[in-house]
């Protein structure tokens, strides 16, 4: 008897990558106007529309008059879209993010009248246990995943989500292939014996791929095809019809940890450091928009919500992984750092007019829990706080005054003030700075407080009782996967000078210039009194090509365990800290290297040291050492000859801009001890000066 092999039709839909948003929406218009014909004609079952409706929004953008009948598509189930407002990165978006794409999205697919919902991350780069959480909230009871799921049954419980495996991927294009029959059949096969060693009775297969069109003739060659198969007999239908056909099978494996098995399926996972300036901008975003959301919240203003959600639409686009992840063309990303430039004018709009509501030298803590620490608000009065910047420009008051418009005498001088405060509690709460004296103390080349202390003597920097060093490596790679060169023992920065570049009340400053591989990092070391951990602000210009620059913590015992952010908890990870990836690059095609690094969304500690970056999204393990890449620079999208990898993971297009040439800037922050949540909540806190 043959077994039954469900198809879903669908095309993956990314919606900038290999070429920029425009030019994919227009081949959009052509697929899609070819899949309602094929629909409204019954020469298609059904339609999948790739998880997400932003695609389905960007077609009738153009398309307003197909409306009526996509919505009757819907209702009739034959064309399925959402839940996902747009398909994001799983680990480079955090769980606010999440819950909006959620949100967004089922509250559109609602309205067209969508019922069946699965969380699809077909061709996400592995996948994340915080997800599943958020899905529960929100009433969807499944997932389908593919890469990172190593050796698993097509059917599981991942941390009680009944979750389907695509043992052989979404991307199954073989009804498009100028091949026969014959050849068509047997490579079909091939491929349904290797699910099938996987499933029960029922398998599934995807028909589609990324940016792909539904053959006219598809259920013809199915059709002929099941004469020709001998163990299966292929119907085109629903992957919830699948998942009704297979619920008894899903408890009979079950997991709880992340899916980052490289072992099956490219992870890719060398992209959480490329192009460092977009995952910068994706954090400062993140934060500003939630900041500006709860400012809205606490002073009940309900007509921002629209502003708000137009805002989260524009981040979420930019979270889809080829954008996110750093591995589409310049142009592409030139338009993503277009998009977060809107969406920190439109939070940093709000907070202002918001921030007038209140009253003057107030402070409003907008999180559940006490904050003590230092705060930084701009004012163009003169206060008798510390002043860490000045700047021109208009006082936000008559910016934000409809019955205003500021002239060249209204041009004032802006001063950033740093002000420390103690057990601020939630709500609004007066501007009183705390009135310990200053802990820090400063020399040229030292600086420290009661709580932590960093030396640079003998180029060597020591931060308590581990040692930190500047090290360049080659990377002979891409904008998916490091390019890690044997036997590279990387060229350790040489410190050239330092010195005080502040000293006041509040926060002092050490200035400290390293020579790395011929480009000098001009390090800013910034320490608050009381504060637990030291700000690191690093701008130099990048001169070199296919290389991987790294700040190395050595924490003096072997890492075996790291704990780091993901969703807004603190996970932890294990690690062999002997393996060398080096010393293990493939030697056969269609594998990739299995490495020590991971990604983290703002932070991570090991061995009583830790790490919050701004935008820094990637770490490695070796040995004693915790490796923070600050530069990954590559120019192409796809090496075919990358020594991690063997073979291609998308086009061999150059992009000039991923070398990162020219000016870079990171930030992150060190602290001793292991209260990561901690130092996260008070380095991205949620207090605002009014």
């Amino acid at each position: 008897m043959k077994k039954q092999v469900i198809a879903y039709v669908h095309s993956h839909w990314d919606r900038e990558w290999y070429r920029e948003f425009e030019i994919f929406r227009m081949r959009l218009l052509r697929v899609f106007d070819n899949i309602l014909d094929m629909l409204e004609k019954n020469r298609l079952p059904s339609f999948y529309f790739d998880g997400q409706v932003v695609a389905l929004l960007d077609y009738l953008e153009i398309r307003p008059e197909k409306e009526d009948q996509v919505r009757k598509f819907i209702k009739e189930k034959k064309l399925f879209i959402g839940p996902f407002y747009c398909l994001a990165d799983e680990f480079l978006t955090d769980d606010k993010c999440f819950r909006k794409n959620l949100e967004i999205g089922l509250k559109i697919s609602k309205d067209f009248g969508c019922e069946d919902f699965t969380a699809y991350f077909a061709d996400t780069f592995g996948h994340s246990t915080g997800t599943l959480a958020i899905l529960k909230e929100y009433g969807i009871d499944s997932a389908m995943v593919w890469r990172g799921c190593g050796d698993i049954p097509s059917e599981f419980s991942w941390c009680g989500v009944n979750t389907i495996n695509l043992v052989r991927g979404y991307f199954n294009d073989v009804f498009s292939a100028p091949w026969d029959i014959d050849k068509k059949t047997e490579f079909l096969k091939d491929n349904l014996d290797k699910i099938a060693k996987k499933s029960g009775d029922v398998l599934l297969l995807p028909i589609g791929a990324d940016h792909l069109g539904v053959e006219t003739d598809l259920t013809e060659q199915i059709s002929q095809i099941n004469e020709h198969l001998e163990d299966y007999e292929i119907k085109i239908g629903t992957i919830f019809e699948y998942i009704k056909k297979v619920k008894d099978r899903f408890s009979k494996y079950k997991t709880n940890t992340e899916l980052r098995d490289n072992s099956n399926t490219f992870i890719l996972e060398g992209c959480y450091s490329s192009r460092t300036d977009i995952k910068r901008y994706n954090i400062t975003a993140i934060h500003r928009l939630n900041l500006a959301e709860s400012l809205a919240k606490y002073y009940e203003k309900s007509n921002y919500f629209p502003l708000l959600e137009y805002a989260y639409k524009l981040l979420l686009q930019n979270q889809a992984h080829d954008s996110i992840c750093g591995c589409s063309t310049d142009d592409v990303h030139s338009e993503n750092i277009t998009r977060y430039k809107k969406i920190l004018q439109i939070a940093d709009t709000i907070i202002d007019e918001l921030s007038l509501n209140g009253k003057e030298d107030k402070i409003i803590n907008l999180s559940d829990k006490e904050y003590s620490g230092v705060i930084e608000f701009d004012s163009t009065k003169k206060h008798p706080y510390q002043v860490i910047k000045t700047k021109r420009g208009f006082d936000k008051k008559l910016l934000t005054d409809t019955q205003r418009i500021p002239v060249t005498e209204d041009y004032t001088d802006i001063y950033t003030y740093a002000v420390h405060v103690d057990n601020l509690k939630s709500g609004e709460n007066d501007l009183k700075p705390t009135e310990y004296e200053n802990d820090v103390f400063i020399t040229d080349n030292c600086i420290g407080n009661s709580n932590i202390y960093l030396l640079i003597e003998n180029n060597n920097i020591t931060i308590g009782d581990k040692t930190a060093r500047f090290v360049d490596y080659q990377d002979n790679g891409d904008s998916y996967n490091t390019g890690y060169v044997q036997g590279d023992k990387g060229i350790v920065g040489k410190i050239l000078s330092t010195k005080i570049l502040k000293e006041g009340d509040v926060r002092s400053t050490l200035g400290v210039e390293v020579d790395v591989n011929g480009d000098i990092l001009k390090v800013e070391i910034s320490l608050d009194k009381y504060s637990k951990h030291l700000d690191f602000n690093i701008e130099w210009e990048n001169t070199h090509k296919n290389h991987l620059s790294e700040f190395i913590i050595d924490t003096s015992k072997p890492i075996e365990k790291t704990f780091s952010e993901d969703f807004g908890n603190i996970i932890e990870r294990e690690f062999d800290p002997d393996y060398d990836v080096r010393e293990h690059l493939p030697k056969e095609k269609g594998i990739e290297v299995k490495s020590n690094n991971a990604p983290m969304q703002r932070g991570v500690c090991t061995n009583g040291i830790g790490i919050v970056t701004k935008g820094l999204t990637q770490y490695e393990i070796y040995k004693t050492e915790l490796r923070l890449p600050i530069l990954r620079a590559t120019g192409v999208i796809s090496n075919p000859k990358n020594p991690a990898r063997s073979t291609p993971a998308g086009p061999p297009i150059e992009v000039n801009n991923l070398q990162q040439l020219g000016e870079n800037r990171v930030e992150y922050s060190i602290f001793l001890g292991n209260d990561l949540r901690e130092q996260i909540d008070n380095i991205f806190h949620k207090c605002i000066v009014i």
